[in-house]
């Protein structure tokens, strides 16, 4: 779908129909007062408070259908020119309008707004004719809205609905609204018994629940893997770190605000960490280093913590706690071409194993005005920022260049992919950077005996392995392939009285395999059992009744498909290994 703000027809039709919301609403709630009613990319909202009155999802229907009765009544819509004084004066009694206007520049701002039948509101406009041109819409949800955004203002009520001009359009767009409901991965993630979050924990935080923390083992072994054979040694570093390190590397002046609160204890200063560069650069210092250690590939599957802001909070997607797949690789300048090569082919080689194909490659650099944020050292970021450009270049890389996107020590690459719900987002990254190393004074030896500071590539290939969890729910609606289910299959007798023997002779055979396997013995009907075992997107579920446990064989479903096979035990443990030991998708 076309995004609607920029869509100037659709554009206009979604501000006329947040006009038509507001009056649908003043009708039923005749004290209700307003602050804005925006366009948005995929509709509009608009933020009324409506006092002691709360309104909920079933409230929605009886909105729309006074919005239905206002359309088709086919009010015209005018627009109205004021000046500051006159609207100070018409919406006296309004102090939202009061504070909106109040902070207009008179000799700038011609003050508009649009009149239809009772009711008037500021806009800027444009607006439709008449309300009788706003009649595919629908409102979509309810929540709550900071006046102003601000935690310390008064809570408001915020209304998001979204319009088309034809029904076809509507529907297609609130089916794949639908179709998002059922790929988001906070959905799944409770469905499938992944992931819980509660407040008493803490918003931000969440917990893997065993079937969760399966998927985790996976991914965690299976990028471990990967990078072993590439010559990659694991660490384990602590969650937090004294301010001091964070100053060194000089993340406390830029990052601080996205840091949880210092602890101070015994005269000293810990934060808990939100990235890991300063602890892999202190494991580096501890050992004197000739050039012909080089490179040094240090990785981790490290918890970090940072403080998102409560309305950027999404499940696993984006936590106030999260676990990257990092690594930091040392190395000398001669290496950087080859050691970025190697990154990009592990990326590439890691999204061919889960079928990620869309996606887009930016080469995010500083924003040269920006004295701020970024380490003051022009020589350095053209150094860098060069380097990355002409590696990109000769490995015929596709991509577009972000300025501002940058690390504040260095240039990266992300590779943004776009998922099934909502905005593209970055999943790996490889970062150039001749900053940190020279912070922390590390040292190696080079061929001629003289010390030389070692260039760093910081690297996530996974990402953070919460996130990657979340797209590849999403991506496969909770079907996960074999490799990364919880439970590969799902054992069902016919009969528990006659088959449950053969069930659990089976089940011990299948663990013993290494398979992860489970038991339905309920007292339940057998087509029970298996719709259960749909909606637990269990790959493969075995059926075993008379024949198979006379013949010693087993009869299977695979997800997704309604026909059944039959093998014998030893080729059926045959089949489900090498499907797991090849990843199938």
């Amino acid at each position: 779908m076309k995004e609607i703000k920029n869509d100037e027809k659709l554009n206009m039709l979604n501000h006329s129909c947040a006009h038509l919301l507001a009056h649908a609403v003043k009708h039923l709630y005749p004290h209700a007062k307003y602050w804005v009613g925006p366009v948005i990319d995929e509709g509009f909202y608009y933020d009324i408070d409506l006092g002691d009155v709360t309104l909920t999802e079933e409230d929605l229907p009886n909105i729309e259908k006074e919005m239905k009765k206002i359309s088709k009544s086919d009010k015209l819509i005018k627009r109205i020119e004021l000046s500051k004084e006159e609207a100070l004066d018409m919406f006296k009694d309004d102090e939202y309008k009061q504070d909106l206007i109040s902070r207009m520049d008179e000799n700038d701002t011609v003050i508009s707004a649009y009149k239809q039948d009772d009711f008037i509101d500021l806009c800027r406009g444009p607006h439709v004719e008449s309300t009788k041109k706003i009649k595919y819409f629908k409102l979509l949800k309810v929540s709550g809205a900071y006046w102003k955004g601000d935690a310390k203002n008064k809570m408001l009520q915020r209304i998001y609905g979204v319009a088309y001009d034809n029904e076809e359009d509507l529907n297609e767009y609130l089916h794949e609204l639908e179709e998002a409901k059922e790929r988001d991965h906070r959905k799944i993630g409770k469905d499938l018994g992944i992931f819980m979050s509660d407040d008493l924990v803490g918003r931000g935080l969440p917990m893997f629940l065993p079937n969760g923390y399966i998927i985790w083992e996976e991914l965690e072994n299976y990028i471990k893997g990967k990078e072993r054979k590439l010559g990659y040694q694991h660490v384990l570093t602590p969650c937090v770190g004294t301010v001091d390190l964070y100053k060194t590397s000089g993340h406390w002046d830029h990052y601080k605000d996205n840091m949880f609160p210092a602890m101070e204890l015994e005269g000293e200063s810990f934060v808990l960490r939100p990235m890991n560069c300063p602890h892999h650069m202190m494991i580096y210092s501890n050992t004197l280093h000739s050039y012909k250690d080089l490179p040094i590939r240090i990785g981790e599957i490290a918890h970090d913590f940072r403080f998102e802001a409560s309305g950027a909070v999404k499940g696993i997607e984006r936590g106030r706690h999260f676990c990257q797949n990092d690594a930091h690789l040392f190395v000398t300048p001669e290496q950087i071409k080859d050691e970025f090569k190697s990154v990009v082919d592990l990326i590439f080689d890691v999204y061919k194993d889960f079928n990620i194909t869309d996606y887009r490659c930016v080469l995010s650099l500083r924003d040269p005005e920006d004295k701020e944020k970024y380490h003051p050292d022009d020589e350095m970021w053209n150094k860098a920022e060069n380097e990355l450009r002409e590696v990109l270049n000769e490995l015929g890389i596709e991509y577009t260049e972000e300025i501002g996107e940058a690390a504040f020590y260095g240039p990266k690459l992300d590779v943004n992919v776009k998922p099934a719900v909502g905005n593209e987002y970055t999943l790996s990254t490889c970062q150039l950077d001749f900053c940190l190393p020279a912070k922390f004074d590390l040292k190696y030896i080079d061929k001629n005996g003289e010390k030389k500071t070692p260039v760093v590539l910081h690297r996530a290939i996974l990402g953070s392995l919460d996130r990657f969890m979340a797209y590849i729910l999403e991506e496969t609606k909770g079907a996960l392939p074999l490799w990364l289910s919880p439970v590969q299959v799902n054992i069902i007798p016919v009969n528990n009285e006659y088959h449950l023997e053969y069930a659990h002779e089976i089940f011990d055979m299948l663990e013993k395999e290494g398979i992860r396997v489970k038991l339905d013995d309920r007292e339940e009907k057998l087509s029970y059992k298996m719709r259960e075992s749909v909606v637990s997107k269990i790959p493969y579920a075995l059926i075993l009744g008379d024949k198979e446990r006379d013949d010693k064989s087993i009869s299977y479903r695979c997800y997704g498909s309604n026909d059944t096979s039959n093998l014998s035990q030893k080729d059926f443990v045959k089949l489900v290994k090498k499907e797991i030991e090849q990843k199938h998708k």
